[in-house]
């Protein structure tokens, strides 16, 4: 090992394709003797993107007409499945001899060292050794072979055997017993002999899950005025704001410049909710009362599913309120629970329903529906990801003497999130499970994450929280449709010494077109929706409001069973990517800088031209610039032309591969370690003295806005180099038949005309334009850029 050269580090931080044996394989003669079940090969579509996996299941039904025990008179059953050193056991059944379990056990058959499959059935004792009461045995020659889409084995009743298996003893108990693989609808729910060291609330950790993001409103309350305002200060009208609470989030409107018992506002306040709708909107209207105090005069709580939903721009319908007043003078000390009703205020509030609450960033976006299920289009296509295995994982936590890794996956793309099983003490784990999700637009991103489950009731000192392995994200718009892409990624974490490489990750994917019409007309329309462009949030309520929707989000999919815990939704979700970092920075910098490079590049060839460094070349630009002198309606059609055979041209060395992160175009690699000292630093700082914490961070804040705006400037300018990248080739295939088609129209159509409908269209009466963006420019929003592999 050591005379080995090292690693490329840029070839190791690549993605590589890989060549894995995909789909459901049944070899000929099957499982049952010689002729078996199955005659010939068969290959399914239902798991056509995994490696098969063999599993060996027992289903576990019931039992009934057990002994009970001679001296306590009942009967405590539980079953024991073993085979080989695993053993799985059922719960039991406290004073029942007919107990039902419902439980299925699995066995991977790789790991399968005997040639019996024996079921216990035993008495469970407080004190002494659990009584035997009977067993049945299986040899594995004569398991049948299921294979989806076939129904369920039947299970049926079978005689306890005594220990020796000479006489059937009293009791039977149904089981079912057959060879699969992970295809089957019992594998997500089994018990897996890979989990058996894995007791109490930390089994149900383990298991594979499919969760849903709850339903995200927008709830918009307009504060319009007050009436009738009293403050305790009856020497001069009061000063008053109001103040808005939904759950956590708190808001508060301006406090109205004019003294006055009845002030006015009009202020909109903007909010996060989810479905079912479990907080209130509690409103209290307050008086300034010193420079530091605030005094209550009147409250007033409203619950969320009173208010009207809308779907549209349409106005909403504004209603009076009485508020609650509560007297808390000294006075007052009888009737502190006295209701007055003597101010009112004037309120309009709904819940937006043509939003799409924005709990991601809008660089990887993977759902842009709005929350009106009303306005949903018909999917476009399907996303099958197959999630096959992890190879050289780095050990995360201590076990038993040695460091080891209890990995498991998280895919998030739209709605719905999947997370497999977790994969025990194993550096190069092998899931093979597949998801389909609907899509809707296929300029979205799917976003897959590697974890360490911390949560398995272990002592280590990670215990509790789960290790971030790395992520990737598939941009939908850079796939081939009906390609199936076999890729291997390096799992890329940042961290404070530096980026590091935690292991690679197997992944089989295919983006299958349900309708290229509708996909074509998807490229001309708005990214959002329409309500995003008609009633526009400014950029600290988008701010706001998605930090406020990830909370949500984390919270509510933390009380599914298994959690997802806030650290994973929040690594997931790149809750962090508006934070400012000097390292970021500098990359979209140089991104800029990169598009630069070929106006430099063709600067460059001019002066060459001009300096006559190759002659052919210049008589050639000398004749070209006569032509278009000569004849300037050549001028569109040519550059038209120009465009559709650069387009062409570069569909030979198009990106055959989705890309994936890029540690130089991210400045991982060249950063110094005062830099990602201050990346990975709280906020607010930790700093210790006051001036400096001040100081830093209003430049971090500051910076963070600046890192924003660069971004997407290099954004668009990569968006225009994708025109005819063929990163999309959908993008690309468009554009250069509108290149075309615009090169035939510009030719044939005379350019003073040409000139004149541009000039007109240009300039036309506002009553002519629309508040939606255009055609073009939507079309240009949805073309990739580099911004997806950026760490």
């Amino acid at each position: 090992m050591g005379n080995e050269q090292p690693p490329n580090p840029q070839d190791d931080y690549k993605a590589k394709e890989t060549k894995p044996q995909l789909g459901e394989r049944w070899p000929h003669g099957g499982f049952r003797g010689g002729g078996g079940w199955i005659s010939s090969d068969r290959v399914t579509s239902t798991y056509d993107l995994v490696e098969q996996m063999h599993f060996l299941y027992v289903r576990v039904v019931k039992a009934r007409d057990l002994p009970p025990n001679p001296v306590t008179g009942s009967c405590d059953p539980y079953v024991e499945v073993k085979l080989g050193n695993y053993k799985g056991k059922t719960k039991h059944f406290d004073k029942k001899v007919n107990p039902e379990w419902k439980q299925v056990f699995a066995f991977s058959k790789e790991k399968i060292q005997s040639s019996i499959i024996e079921v216990f059935v035993r008495d469970k004792e407080m004190v002494q050794r659990d009584d035997y009461l009977g067993k049945v045995v299986f040899d594995m020659n004569e398991v049948p072979t299921r294979v989806p889409p076939d129904s369920p084995l039947a299970p049926q009743w079978y005689r306890l055997e005594d220990r020796r298996g000479e006489s059937k003893v009293r009791g039977e108990v149904m089981l079912a017993v057959w060879m699969g693989t992970q295809a089957d609808e019992a594998f997500s729910e089994a018990w897996h002999a890979d989990a058996a060291l894995v007791q109490g609330e930390g089994v149900h950790s383990v298991r594979s899950k499919v969760y849903v993001s709850p339903k995200l409103w927008y709830l918009r309350v307009n504060i319009i005025e007050s009436q009738d305002v009293e403050s305790l200060d009856k020497t001069q009208p009061p000063q008053v704001f109001v103040k808005a609470q939904v759950g956590k989030q708190v808001l508060k409107t301006k406090v109205c410049q004019t003294r006055t018992t009845n002030p006015f506002w009009n202020e909109d306040l903007l909010f996060v909710a989810a479905e079912p709708f479990e907080e209130q909107l509690v409103l209290t209207v307050e008086c300034k009362a010193g420079p530091s105090k605030d005094e209550i005069a009147g409250r007033l709580v409203l619950p969320l599913n009173t208010f009207e939903k809308r779907l549209d721009h349409r106005p909403v319908h504004s209603r009076w309120f009485n508020l609650e007043r509560f007297g808390f003078g000294v006075l007052e000390g009888d009737r502190r629970h006295e209701r007055k009703f003597s101010t009112r205020i004037h309120l309009r509030a709904c819940l937006e329903g043509g939003y799409h609450v924005l709990d991601e960033s809008t660089m990887y976006i993977s759902d842009q529906r709005p929350t009106a299920r009303q306005l949903w289009k018909q999917p476009v296509g399907i996303l099958e990801v197959g999630i096959l295995s992890a190879q050289g994982l780095v050990p995360i936590k201590p076990k038993d003497g040695r460091k080891t890794t209890d990995a498991y996956r998280v895919a998030k793309y739209g709605l719905k999130w999947v997370r497999t099983r977790t994969i025990l003490d194993n550096l190069s784990p092998k899931w093979n499970e597949q998801y389909t999700w609907e899509v809707y637009d296929p300029c979205t991103v799917i976003t897959l994450g590697v974890f360490d489950n911390g949560h398995l009731g272990g002592n280590h000192e990670n215990s509790g929280k789960d290790s971030r392995i790395g992520k990737v994200r598939i941009r939908l718009s850079t796939l081939e449709t009906d390609r199936i892409y076999t890729m291997s990624y390096p799992l890329l974490v940042l961290q404070p010494s530096g980026v590091k490489k935690m292991g690679e990750l197997q992944l089989a994917f295919r983006f299958t077109c349900l309708s290229l019409a509708n996909i074509i007309y998807l490229y001309g329309h708005p990214l959002l929706p329409k309500m995003h462009y008609l009633h526009p949030f400014t950029v600290n309520q988008v701010d706001s409001l998605r930090y406020q929707a990830m909370n949500i989000v984390a919270v509510r999919l933390g009380r599914a069973e298994p959690p997802l815990h806030k650290e994973v939704v929040e690594y997931m979700l790149d809750v962090d990517s508006h934070m400012w970092s000097m390292r970021r920075s500098k990359a979209n910098f140089f991104r800029i800088v990169s598009l630069f490079s070929g106006v430099i590049s063709m600067s460059k060839w001019l002066g060459e031209v001009c300096k006559w460094k190759n002659p052919i070349t210049t008589i050639l630009v000398h004749l070209l610039f006569c032509i278009l002198i000569c004849y300037p309606e050549l001028i569109l059609p040519t550059m038209f032309l120009y465009m559709f055979l650069i387009g062409i041209w570069n569909y030979r060395s198009r990106p055959r591969q989705p890309q994936h992160m890029d540690t130089k175009l991210s400045w991982a690699e060249a950063v110094i370690s005062d830099e990602l000292d201050e990346e990975f630093d709280t906020f607010p700082t930790s700093k210790p003295e006051n001036t400096v914490k001040m100081r830093y961070d209003r430049l971090r804040s500051v910076a963070g806005r600046i890192q924003t705006v660069i971004g997407d400037m290099a954004t668009q300018g990569e968006r225009f180099q994708a025109l005819l990248s063929w990163r999309d080739p959908r993008a690309t295939s468009l554009f250069i038949v509108f290149c075309l088609i615009a090169a035939v129209i510009l030719y044939v159509t005379p350019f003073k005309i040409i000139a004149l409908v541009a000039a007109l269209l240009y300039l036309r009466h506002p009553k002519f334009r629309s508040k939606m963006p255009s055609p073009p420019c939507n079309f240009f929003r949805r073309l990739p850029a580099r911004a997806d592999s950026m760490l």
